[in-house]
């Protein structure tokens, strides 16, 4: 039963690539309250930017909040995961992609 909202969790967390020039890349990430990214890794450095409301960041052995306008830096084999209370909006920035020669950026165009 489509659009019923019983039994229904939030909707799924939106990833949108905005920028790419091989060897970085430029992700937008939008969570509605409630959401969370599972926990993962990355295998190469990733600065998270802030834009919109605040992130729960936690990796185990440390965790807290980062607020609009502030930055997270997470290490390459880092395993974290984070949640959001409010609407929140973010940039996460992957620098130094492995085996990846860079090239001239692309921007990607809303429509």
């Amino acid at each position: 039963m489509s659009g019923s909202g019983i039994g229904e969790g939030p909707r799924a967390f939106g990833f949108e690539q905005i920028a790419d020039c091989g060897s970085m890349r430029v992700v937008g990430l939008r969570l509605e309250p409630g959401q969370a990214v599972p926990e993962h890794r990355n295998a190469i450095p990733v600065a998270l930017i802030v834009t919109g409301g605040s992130l729960h960041f936690d990796d185990g052995t440390d965790a807290g909040e980062v607020h609009a306008g502030e930055m997270l830096l997470i290490n390459p084999g880092e395993r974290h995961t984070y949640r959001a209370d409010v609407a929140t909006s973010a940039y996460l920035v992957f620098a130094g992609l492995p085996g990846v020669r860079s090239r001239t950026w692309t921007l990607r165009r809303k429509e």
